[in-house]
């Protein structure tokens, strides 16, 4: 018997409740913040990017950022992957985006949904899809009607796919904020006056499908009302500066009556001696009138980290310097901040833009590639984030006001809550504030949220931190069902395939003249083989001795391998900094019919800049051979064209086309291997390391887990210690490169799995090695000077630093402590060091309070541990073990 009418409702209501918000929510916004049904409100987002991780890590990765003080997640949605053809949607598997929005539903946190359908995002094209380019008369963001109609369509259709799910939050959904368009403002003045009616249109496009909730547009100074401006700035510090030196009450009264919608600017207020604060920014909310004289209550991207190009430096950001720019930045008025990434991710499959972007995404954020919380950054933010949390009311009950307390000092506080900044990068500072003195470590700062008490200090770390190792781990060869360690496993292991060199494919075709590489292949393959045949008679004038010359081609890039008659002949590469290919090589003729051919291959496509959709790839020439007496120019002579490799088209399913035999070959350019594998034990983040492989693509069941490159290292040199103190910029804090290669464990099913590599300069399969990432110890450094824990604020007197630590998973205890000291000791995670002064109980006490347990606090006091040296400032150092 079917429930009644009543009873079904409220079964419906229940179900609803559980995918998303339930209750429908009203969201603007004042000059303070945004307003969620009337209430003003502080909020922290992060970035992450459903695409770059699993349906099946999903739930983890915002269970951790919950837990981590995320109030809201904040996605890009990729054209090119939803609409790999024109009308042919895709929204399977990692593309679920209404999924993803459900997920973050579920754990009761906000969405910010940046629709674009420009994303940048060191995506491939900017997250258009390369059909685009080849519509008549298409032109890229600018008032061009075939661009507009497409992209309004397909903005409609992510707008109605969250409306007919009921996600927006004004139909109790997740969702409070979406944008359109992207970072337009850096580039619209090379589109002339034509940018201007592009960008009034987006707006009025975007805000026309009345989704309930306001839009926004990043780095659009002149974005039409009611759109949201949010500004494009690399060096807060730097704007400050000038904004400061360039107000006068004149300016600020002219740009009062002028500004176009007073919602957004307030008065910066900086003191004239304070220039130490710095950001590295992207998107702060500005109005448009205001740009260098007004502050702003959002930032959309506050770098955690940066990505990482193939053969460049591991760029990374202290939590110091981070949590710096996080409290300053709410210190100066700020309520919405979001981190870009709080989880990175992996560029998957050919996903990965730049050129040269790497397949790691792990932008050193608080959530490592592989799902792993990177500990002490995740730990110091969220407590930063609790900190913040309890000065709420006061941020957001009036505007700020800020005091200087001397050169490089300052304070700003409110109706109960206050922030003591010191911006110098080398001093610390002894200030008094409201009658009671304060010690400011340079570069930091310390949250009062009852304008008394120092409840965090952005440059004292209470977090544990962890370590992190890559453990072998044991396979099975098809040979036997013996455990081996992969890296171990015979060429009898392995099968392979060759990939012909040149014209192999019925597809092929001939045009006189180099063609360009994205136009010809429409990116549905990285590589273009370009063939042309050469009659030798042997009195050549580009011939230096009889058989030999001197192969010169120039490439936009990215990759190019030559051959000749088959044999590769050299390499040449370009780089991040410069795409461009120049390669020179001696090659051997022989009398007669000579081929050849010139394997061009991407890496990613260029996804930012003014025009980046007419960014061109593949030889361009000129194509010479030369000798000591000529050259002959073969660049508009006929070519064969080639799209993709043969192995692409087979899918290499079909267990028939690969070859097994005692002698694998190795070393060589084109080579297909597949071998079997069983999946690692346990529950930890599985990797490949790529020994012995050069540059390619991997491919785990069918699923590609992106390109290779181990063959191109970081430099040695360049690389340092990162002091945290002091601007911030990309290339600040580098460290250097070979990280393995992230298999989610969703690609890996029980029982027997396949590995397919496509080798493509020449490597040995033998020496591949897969790995589980794994915590081995947990550490923390808390000295007496620290602040208690934020969570034990208000609920005692006399509170006291705690060192505490916690196993990452919920199966795990403390099973043994490697080292623990009291009183003076040194070092770091891993390598601490006892001191002079050190008491001779702290191993026993902490033990005793710590093995058998998942987690345990202990209090960092000579009550606890006696006094092993008066008028010293003391210390506890731990590092301990789970299983």
């Amino acid at each position: 018997m079917a429930p009644p009418p009543l009873l079904q409702f409220l079964l419906l209501l229940l179900l609803c409740c559980d995918l998303q918000l339930c209750a429908a929510a009203n969201v603007s916004y004042d000059h303070r913040a945004l307003v969620v049904d009337g209430s003003r409100r502080v909020l922290i987002s992060g970035s992450i990017h459903y695409p770059r991780s699993t349906p099946e890590m999903w739930p983890d990765l915002i269970d951790k950022s919950k837990d981590g003080g995320l109030d809201v997640i904040e996605t890009y949605v990729f054209w090119n992957l939803h609409e790999p053809v024109q009308g042919q949607y895709d929204f399977e598997g990692r593309k679920d985006l209404v999924r993803f929005v459900k997920t973050v539903a579920s754990a009761g946190l906000y969405v910010h949904l940046r629709i674009g359908p420009y994303v940048c995002a060191e995506w491939n094209y900017g997250g258009f899809p390369v059909w685009l380019h080849f519509i008549p008369g298409i032109k890229f963001r600018t008032d061009n009607e075939p661009f507009k109609r497409e992209m309004q369509r397909f903005t409609a259709k992510i707008v109605d796919m969250m409306k007919q799910e009921k996600l927006y939050a004004s139909q109790g959904g997740p969702i409070i904020l979406s944008q359109i368009e992207n970072e337009y403002g850096n580039v619209d003045e090379h589109y002339g006056p034509a940018a201007k009616t592009y960008i009034n249109w987006s707006a009025s496009m975007a805000t026309s499908l009345d989704t309930g909730v306001p839009w926004v547009m990043c780095q659009q100074s002149d974005a039409p009302d009611p759109i949201f401006s949010i500004e494009d700035v690399t060096d807060l510090h730097y704007l400050l500066y000038r904004s400061t030196l360039a107000m006068d009450f004149t300016v600020i009264s002219l740009l009062q009556t002028q500004i176009r919608n007073q919602k957004f600017g307030q008065r910066i207020g900086v003191d004239g001696e304070a220039f130490g604060l710095h950001f590295t920014l992207n998107c702060i909310l500005f109005n448009a009138t205001t740009m260098f004289y007004m502050f702003a209550f959002i930032v959309a991207l506050l770098w955690d980290g940066r990505f990482l190009d193939f053969g460049g430096r591991v760029p990374y950001r202290p939590v110091e310097d981070l949590a710096f720019s996080v409290a300053r930045f709410f210190q100066r008025g700020g309520t919405f901040q979001n981190y870009y990434m709080y989880h990175g991710g992996t560029n998957f499959g050919r996903s990965s833009g730049g050129p040269f972007i790497s397949t790691s995404y792990d932008y050193d954020a608080p959530i490592d590639e592989y799902g792993i919380v990177r500990q002490p950054k995740w730990g110091h933010l969220r407590d930063l984030h609790k900190a913040i949390k309890l000065c709420e009311k006061a941020l957001i009950a009036t505007d700020p006001t800020y005091t200087s307390l001397g050169p490089n000092l300052e304070t700003s506080s409110g109706t109960c809550a206050a922030f003591l900044a010191n911006v110098n990068s080398n001093s610390d500072a002894i200030v008094t504030f409201y009658g009671k003195t304060y010690h400011l470590a340079a570069w930091s700062v310390s949250v009062l949220p009852d304008c008394e008490n120092v409840v965090f200090n952005t440059a004292q770390i209470i977090s544990q931190a962890t370590l992190s190792e890559t453990k072998y781990v044991k396979t099975y060869s098809q040979e036997s069902d013996q455990p081996i360690f992969t890296s171990e496993i015979t060429e009898s292991g392995w099968k392979y395939v060759q990939e012909p060199v040149g014209i192999s494919k019925t597809s092929a075709f001939k045009r006189e003249g180099l063609l360009e590489q994205i136009n010809t292949t429409g990116d549905v393959s990285d590589y273009l083989w370009y063939s042309i045949s050469v009659n030798i008679t042997g009195n050549e004038p580009f011939l230096f001795n009889e058989t030999q010359s001197i192969l010169h081609v120039e490439s936009l890039g990215h990759v190019l391998h030559a051959f000749v008659n088959g044999q590769s002949t050299g390499s040449g590469i370009g780089n991040s900094d410069n795409v461009n290919v120049f390669l020179e090589t001696t090659v051997s003729l022989v009398p007669g019919k000579n081929i050849i051919d010139l394997l061009s291959v991407t890496v990613g496509l260029q996804n930012y800049g003014p025009f980046f959709d007419l960014s061109g790839a593949g030889v361009t020439g000129p194509v010479l051979l030369k000798g000591q007496s000529g050259r002959i120019d073969l660049s508009s002579n006929l070519w064969t064209y080639q799209i993709g490799l043969r192995g692409e088209d087979l899918g290499l399913s079909d267990s028939s086309i690969w070859i097994s035999q005692d002698v694998l070959p190795k070393n060589s350019p084109l080579i297909w291997y597949m071998t079997d594998f069983d999946a690692p034990a346990g529950n930890d983040p599985v990797a490949i390391e790529f020994t012995g492989m050069r540059k390619g693509m991997a491919w785990v069941n069918g699923e590609s887990i992106g390109r290779y490159w181990p063959a191109y290292l970081a430099p040695q040199t360049g690389c340092s210690l990162c002091n945290y103190r002091g601007a911030y910029s990309s290339d600040k804090c580098l460290k250097n490169c070979g990280k393995p290669y992230h298999v989610p464990r969703s690609f890996i099913q029980p029982g027997k799995n396949k590995l397919i590599l496509f080798e493509e300069m020449g490597g040995d399969p033998t020496k591949i090695s897969f790995t589980t990432r794994q915590t081995t110890s947990l550490c923390g450094y808390i000295s007496e000077s620290h602040p208690a824990p934020v969570d034990a604020w208000n609920t005692a007197k006399n509170q006291v630093p705690v060192l505490h630590l916690e196993c990452p998973y919920s199966r795990q205890v403390i099973s043994s402590v490697k080292f623990a000291s009291f009183g003076t000791p040194s070092g770091t995670c891993g390598r601490y060091e006892h001191g002079k002064c050190r008491g001779s109980s702290a191993l026993a006490i902490v033990q005793e309070a710590c093995v058998g347990a998942k987690s345990c606090d202990v209090e960092v006091s000579t009550k606890l541990f006696g006094d092993p040296c008066a008028n010293v400032s003391k210390s506890l150092a731990v590092e301990a073990a789970c299983s």
